[in-house]
C-alpha cells in the first residue's frame, strides 16, 4: 500500500520536479521509502509503505532492464505467491520476493490481460521503456484510487487528487455536474468526474493504454452479472450459505498475506464481527482488534462498544477501545478533511481518521467490513425494490431516489446560487442510465449493481482508503473479493433480503459469531456531533461558509445559507445527514486544498 505519481509529456522532457512535488504530498501514504525515476518524456515517483518484502529489493519505482519495463504500484496482490510460481515456470526470474515485481512480469507475460490474473486491490502505472507506452490500471472494485489531469502538453496521474494539485497547472474550477451529484446523489461523484473540472479519475475495472503521442484506448475488463445462472439452478438456501461461507473464508484468509501483523477494525456490526470469527476459526490467536466511539449528542448514542466487546470476549482478541471526546474530535476535523482526496460528507470519515491514528501505532495492516451491505443487500432501500417489475426502470429509479438521494433536482437548485443551477437533472439521468443497462434481472439486482459499482466505490471504499492511508495503514476489504462479489451477484435476491437484509450472510454468521451481534438493530459508525450541530461545531461550519473564498466562489444561495445557520439541525436528508454540514464540508475541503 503506497502512493504514486507520474507524468507523460507529449511536447518534451517530463517535469521531474513537478512529479516529485506530487509524490511529496503522499508521504503519509508511504512513510517507509520514496523514489523518483525519469526517462525522456516519462517520469514516475513513489512513496512506499512496507508490507510485503520489506527489503530495498522491492523499492519503487521498480525498473526491470531485462524486461524493458518500469512500474509504480499501489495495493496488494493476494495471490502473488501462486502467480510467482506460475511465472517462474514460464521462465521468468525474480530479484525480489514481493508482489510488485509479480505484477511487472505478469504484464510482460500476458500484456494488458495481466489484470485478469490478479486477485487483490491495485492501481498501477507501467512504462514500456523502449517505445514509451504507458499503461494505467485500476482494480475491479475501485478499492485503490487513480486520478488523472490533463495539463498543457502532458498527462499526469496520481494516487490522490491533492497530489495532482501540487504539480500545478490544474483547472480548479468546480464542475457544475459534479456539484449536482454531490448535492443529490449523497455526495457521490461517479467517474470520470471529480468536484474539480481539471481532474478526472479512472473508473474501476479499467485499463487505459496511452501511446507516446498521447492517444489512448480504454478497456473495461470485468463486470459481474446480476443474473441467475443455470449452474446454480438446483441450489437450496443452505447450498447458497455453504457457497458464501466458503468464498468468504477464502477471501479473509487471502488477506492475511503480509510480512507484518494484520489486525481487524471491529465496529461491533455483523460484517466486521464475522471477519474476526473467521480469522479465529482459521487459527489466528491473539488477533488485534480496534473499536472507536464518541460522546453522545442530540439524543444519539455515540458508540457501539456493547457489541464489539461481545465479539472481542468470544474470540479472545487483543482488543483496543478508543473513546473520543468532543475536544479531540473537533481538533481532528481539519486533518480528516485534508486527508480526503474528494469531499466526503459521511460523518464517519473523521471516526475512521481517528481510529486509524490509534491503529497505526499497533499494526500496519487491518481487515475491514466495508462492502457487505452493498453486495448482500443490507440497506433499507432494497426491500421496496422487490415489489417492482425488473423491467420497470422508472419505478425502480423513483423508489431508489426517494430513499437514497439527499434531495431532488428542485431541492438542489434551491441550495445553489443562480449561476450554478443546471436546467437538467443530471444526477437522476446518470442513475437512470445505470439502472437501465442490461445484465441485471430484477429491480433489486439493478439497485445492488448500482451501489456496488458506483456508490460503494466513491463513498465507503474511498473513505476507508483515504482515512487509513492518512496514517500509513493498509485496509483490506474481504467482502470485496471479486469472486465473492460475483457469487453474491448471482445469488437470488430473496435470499439476500431475508432476515431483514443480508439473509444469506446472516445464515453464515449464525454458524460462527454470537447471535446478539447478528440480531441487533442495524447500526452505523455514529458521530453525533456532526449530525446535531451546536457549539464549536456550528462555529466551524459558519466559519467555512463565511470565509472570503466561499463568498468569492458563491456556490450556495446566501439566503438559504443564512436560514440553515439560523436553524442548523432542521434540514436533515433521508439518510440522516445534516444539510448544513454537507455544504460546509464541501467549502472546508476546497479551502483546505487551497482552491480559490
Amino acid at each position: 500500500m503506497c502512493g504514486f505519481a507520474g507524468e507523460l509529456r507529449t511536447d518534451g522532457a517530463a517535469d521531474v520536479d513537478a512529479v516529485a512535488r506530487m509524490a511529496a504530498t503522499m508521504d503519509r501514504r508511504g512513510p517507509d521509502g520514496w523514489g523518483v525515476w525519469a526517462q525522456g518524456r516519462l517520469a514516475l515517483a513513489h512513496r512506499r509503505l512496507k508490507v510485503i518484502d520489506l527489503s530495498e529489493r522491492a523499492a519503487q519505482p521498480m525498473v526491470d532492464p531485462d524486461l524493458g519495463l518500469a512500474i509504480v504500484f499501489n495495493g496488494c496482490i493476494y495471490n502473488y505467491p501462486e502467480l510467482r510460481r506460475q511465472l517462474r515456470a514460464e521462465g521468468h526470474r525474480f530479484f525480489s520476493t514481493g508482489d510488485t515485481e509479480v505484477v511487472l512480469k505478469a504484464y510482460r507475460q500476458w500484456g494488458t490481460d495481466f489484470v485478469d490474473h490478479l486477485q487483490g486491490m491495485f492501481a498501477c502505472a507501467i512504462v514500456e521503456l523502449a517505445g514509451g507506452r504507458l499503461v494505467l490500471a485500476r482494480d475491479r472494485l475501485g478499492i485503490k484510487p487513480l486520478y488523472l489531469a490533463e495539463t498543457p502538453g502532458a498527462l499526469r496521474f496520481a494516487s490522490t487528487l491533492p497530489a495532482l494539485l501540487a504539480g500545478g497547472g490544474i483547472d480548479t474550477t468546480v464542475d457544475p455536474v459534479a456539484l449536482h451529484n454531490y448535492l443529490s446523489f449523497h455526495s457521490v461523484v461517479p467517474p470520470p468526474r471529480t468536484i474539480l473540472t481539471g481532474v478526472t479519475k479512472l473508473a474501476p475495472a479499467t485499463v487505459v493504454v496511452v501511446e507516446p503521442d498521447g492517444t489512448r484506448r480504454h478497456h473495461r475488463y470485468w463486470e459481474p452479472l446480476h443474473e441467475r445462472r443455470g449452474d446454480h439452478a438446483a441450489m437450496t438456501g443452505g447450498d447458497w450459505e455453504d457457497a458464501v461461507a466458503a468464498a468468504l473464508r477464502l477471501a479473509v484468509e487471502r488477506r492475511l498475506v503480509a510480512d507484518v501483523a494484520v489486525g481487524v477494525l471491529l465496529s461491533g456490526g455483523l460484517d466486521s464481527s464475522l471477519i474476526v470469527g473467521l480469522l479465529a476459526e482459521a487459527g489466528q490467536h491473539g488477533l488485534a482488534t480496534f473499536s472507536v466511539g464518541f460522546e453522545d449528542a442530540g439524543g444519539r448514542k455515540g458508540d457501539e462498544f456493547a457489541y464489539s466487546d461481545v465479539v472481542a470476549r468470544t474470540f479472545a482478541t487483543e482488543h483496543h477501545q478508543l473513546r473520543i471526546g468532543t475536544d479531540r474530535l473537533l481538533a481532528a476535523l481539519d486533518g480528516a478533511v485534508a486527508a480526503m482526496s474528494e469531499p466526503m460528507v459521511s460523518h464517519d470519515a473523521v471516526g475512521f481518521y481517528l481510529l486509524s491514528e490509534e491503529v497505526s501505532r499497533h499494526v500496519k495492516v487491518v481487515q475491514s467490513g466495508q462492502g457487505a451491505d452493498e453486495v448482500f443487500a443490507g440497506y433499507h432501500w432494497y426491500p421496496p425494490l422487490a415489489a417492482i417489475d425488473g423491467d420497470d426502470v422508472d419505478a425502480t429509479l423513483d423508489a431508489y431516489a426517494t430513499a437514497f438521494f439527499d434531495r431532488d433536482h428542485p431541492g438542489v437548485r434551491q441550495l445553489l446560487a443562480p449561476e450554478w443551477r443546471l436546467d437538467h437533472d443530471v444526477s437522476r439521468a446518470l442513475v437512470a442510465e445505470h439502472l437501465g443497462r442490461p445484465g441485471a434481472t430484477t429491480a433489486v439486482d439493478r439497485g445492488l449493481r448500482l451501489d456496488t459499482e458506483v456508490m460503494l466505490v466513491d463513498d465507503p471504499v474511498k473513505r476507508v482508503d483515504n482515512m487509513t492511508m492518512a496514517w500509513g495503514l493498509e485496509a483490506r476489504v474481504p467482502f470485496l473479493d471479486h469472486e465473492l462479489v460475483e457469487l453474491a451477484a448471482a445469488c437470488p435476491p430473496e435470499l439476500k433480503l431475508a432476515q431483514g437484509g443480508k439473509g444469506v450472510l446472516k445464515g453464515v454468521a449464525r454458524r460462527i459469531i454470537p447471535a446478539e451481534v447478528i440480531d441487533r438493530p442495524k447500526g452505523y459508525f455514529p458521530v453525533p456531533a456532526l449530525s446535531h450541530l451546536q457549539g464549536p461545531y456550528l462555529e466551524l461550519v459558519a466559519e467555512a461558509l463565511h470565509d472570503p473564498a466561499a463568498k468569492e466562489r458563491c456556490l450556495f444561495d446566501p439566503d438559504v445559507v443564512g436560514a440553515l445557520l439560523a436553524a442548523p439541525n432542521d434540514a436533515i436528508t433521508p439518510l440522516g445527514g445534516n444539510t448544513l454540514w454537507q455544504l460546509a464540508l464541501l467549502e472546508r475541503w476546497l479551502q483546505a486544498q487551497g482552491v480559490r
